[in-house]
């Protein structure tokens, strides 16, 4: 087995502690917020999960031990959740979510960042370069819209 598939894993060990983090400070501030951060997270796992799966298999896990290890990664996103709920002040969940938020998402943009602008700047093509760009303005345009339902 390859250092990359153990390497794999422990990222995604983390990116799940901060999606659980993300998920449990969202439903303390409210059902909306919660729901909302629940589903974004989710339409991100799916193919992020698929593709750490395929690392897995590459590094030489097996199909069954890369599943069950991508099932074990999935116990950060417990702990995250229990952390922030735990983490949560006597002066309410204010105070909690206050530091939890900016820093989860700051994460999320830091990571979509450094994955996104490399490509951009590599991409040849003007027109693929401005499909992305359009599309990243769609998705701050939903979350923008769903802000303010």
């Amino acid at each position: 087995l390859q250092i990359s598939g153990y390497l794999n894993l422990l990222a995604n060990t983390i990116d799940n502690f901060t999606h659980g983090l993300a998920v449990a400070a969202s439903f303390l501030v409210s059902r909306k917020v919660g729901f909302l951060t629940t589903v974004a997270i989710l339409l991100h796992e799916i193919p992020h999960e698929v593709g750490d799966f395929a690392i897995l298999l590459r590094a030489g896990f097996d199909r069954w031990s890369a599943a069950k290890m991508q099932l074990s990664t999935a116990l950060g996103g417990i702990l995250g959740a229990c952390f922030a709920i735990c983490a949560q002040s006597p002066k309410g969940a204010g105070e909690t979510v206050a530091w939890i938020l900016p820093f989860t998402s700051g994460g999320f943009l830091y990571i979509a960042l450094v994955n996104v602008v490399p490509d951009l700047l590599e991409e040849k093509n003007p027109w693929n370069s401005l499909q992305q760009v359009l599309l990243l303005c769609t998705g701050i345009t939903v979350m923008v819209l769903l802000s303010l339902t």
